[in-house]
């Protein structure tokens, strides 16, 4: 029977799925597979369902060609933990789960937009240490959202959902950083470059893959562009964002605060970043609701009952 390694404990309906269809093993440690351990496991398993941390590198690749493992089912839409290039080389097939994540990813947008802007970590923290003294009109005041200006960087399909909830929703306009340009159907305004895109706009949220391209995309210059009462989300890779620039400009006051759900070195989180009020800090909560994650690993486990049966793979990474 089909072997596959499912490497972080899923939940039950995904696991029953598997065992349904495949030989498992799940492992019970949530910590990203070692090196060593994904050169076994190429050896040793048909498939491997695969997640965020689980460094797949082309060092691993390296002396996987007809290793037993003919495919990588990742557990998420982002795959640039995956070399690709080097997995195809080994005759290594690669699938993810795109829209199953976007709705979920798209709502932490709006929460950190909503949560950077009205203070409310702030408040919950002050509440939380016995220092609210009761309601006062110049109290924690934040920033309004209706009405204001969003600029998106990356208008794939999570990049649009929050596009539509922040038109929709809070009737604010809608601007775009995008590398081509989308038909979307709600009204939008492409901006030329990113830099052009940060000095015009209230909320800028990075919503773009991760991998080599999107690399500190945010840096320096673009966090210099943005309006001093601006605020920056990030629900996208963490390393899409220059962590020091966006701390030099928390610190100075540039900008006015932050959202973040993703960060450079997961789980490290700079101690600076943790110790400052103007930033919303999520424990990587983009996929985090029972639903969502179900439908991942439904979606991981049809790529492989896929791939073994000769069909045609739902989702391959190309």
């Amino acid at each position: 029977m089909t072997r596959i390694l499912i490497t972080r404990p899923m939940p039950a309906r995904v696991l029953a799925e598997a065992e349904s269809q495949f030989e498992v093993e799940v492992r019970d440690d949530n910590a990203p597979l070692k090196p060593g351990q994904m050169r076994g496991a190429l050896a040793l398993y048909d498939g491997i369902l695969p997640t965020l941390g689980d460094m797949f590198s082309a060092e691993v690749f390296a002396d996987a060609e007809g290793s037993r493992c003919r495919i990588l089912a990742n557990f998420g839409v982002g795959y640039n933990h995956i070399d690709v290039a080097a997995a195809r080389a080994a005759g290594i097939a690669v699938t993810n789960t795109p829209g199953a994540v976007t709705d979920a990813t798209a709502d932490i947008a709006l929460t950190l937009i909503l949560m950077s802007a009205r203070r409310a970590g702030e408040g919950e923290r002050m509440l939380r240490a016995g220092r609210w003294t009761g309601w006062n009109p110049t109290q924690m005041l934040g920033s309004h959202v209706t009405g204001k200006t969003v600029g998106i960087v990356g208008m794939g399909r999570i990049g649009q959902a929050i596009a539509r909830r922040c038109h929709f929703g809070f009737g604010m306009e809608v601007l775009y950083y995008n590398r081509s340009e989308k038909a979307i159907d709600i009204p939008a305004r492409q901006v030329a470059s990113l830099t052009a895109l940060a000095g015009q706009v209230d909320f800028l949220v990075a919503a773009v893959p991760g991998g080599p391209e999107t690399q500190g995309i945010v840096g320096p210059e673009v966090l210099a562009a943005m309006k001093p009462a601006a605020h920056l989300v990030n629900i996208a890779r963490g390393d899409v964002v220059d962590e020091a620039a966006l701390i030099d400009a928390l610190r100075e006051g540039r900008i006015a605060g932050a959202g973040l759900d993703v960060y450079a070195r997961e789980p490290e989180v700079p101690e600076v970043l943790r110790k400052m009020e103007a930033v919303t800090l999520l424990p990587h909560l983009g996929t985090a609701a029972l639903e969502v994650r179900e439908a991942m690993g439904l979606m991981a486990v049809e790529n492989l009952r896929a791939f073994f049966a000769g069909d045609e793979l739902p989702n391959p990474v190309n």
